[in-house]
């Protein structure tokens, strides 16, 4: 006798909880695609940041470098300066032509309430030296040596800044050496020059120069120097 196996009986969800699951699976599919829409956003807000600001480092160097090679402003003149000079040069002595060197050096200050002075504007003090011997170029036993004060009046040139004129007057007292005694005397002279400006500070003077000294005969004195100016 065949025998009948018995299943359980098939229960079925009832159809309030079929709905119920429908909803729920639904909110939670629409919760999945609201935060990725989220992230989508959020993606693309981070990419716009992220290439402004690399957008703006790019620029920086540029606008920079712009307004460093910008044309700088003219640099407006001093109303005083002090000027460092170092010349040497050579005297032609008369009567006759004879070649002895020249050294000098000294400062100078220039006064701004003196810039309208027709005589000068700036105030020097410096120390020449001067070969005296009938011989040689250089050095001889017999020197002179001045200690002298003077009245420099600088003076613009027409169609140029790199080049200016000067005049300059100067007066002193002379010792000459190598004899038996030294001997004082007075030395004036009388200078025009021109100044070629290198730089803000740096310059180079050319003069020609007439000297004459008490008692003995005048002189010429063709020089060229460097002066630093602050």
């Amino acid at each position: 006798m065949r025998r009948k196996i018995a299943f359980p009986p098939i229960s079925k969800r009832p159809e309030s909880a079929s709905t119920e699951c429908v909803v729920q699976e639904r909110t939670a599919l629409e919760k999945h695609q609201g935060f990725h829409s989220l992230q989508r956003r959020f993606c693309r807000r981070s990419a716009a940041l992220a290439l402004t600001a690399m957008a703006l480092l790019a620029l920086a160097p540029a606008a920079m470098t712009a307004q460093t090679t910008a044309p700088a402003k003219p640099m407006p003149e001093m109303s005083t300066s002090t000027d460092l000079f170092v010349m040497i040069g050579s005297d032609i002595d008369r009567p006759g032509l004879l070649p002895r060197a020249n050294y000098n050096i000294g400062i100078g200050h220039t006064f701004g309430f003196l810039k309208k002075d027709p005589i000068g504007d700036e105030l020097t003090f410096g120390y020449t030296y001067e070969n005296s011997g009938s011989h040689g170029f250089l050095h001889t036993s017999y020197g002179e040596h001045t200690e002298s004060f003077g009245v420099m009046k600088n003076f613009d040139l027409p169609r140029t800044k790199t080049v200016s004129g000067y005049t300059w007057i100067q007066t002193g007292i002379t010792t000459y050496t190598g004899n038996a005694q030294l001997e004082n005397h007075l030395d004036s002279g009388l200078s025009l020059g021109a100044i070629v400006h290198c730089s803000y500070h740096s310059s180079i003077w050319i003069q020609e120069s007439y000297s004459k000294v008490v008692t003995v005969p005048w002189y010429t004195t063709a020089s060229i120097g460097y002066t630093y100016s602050w």
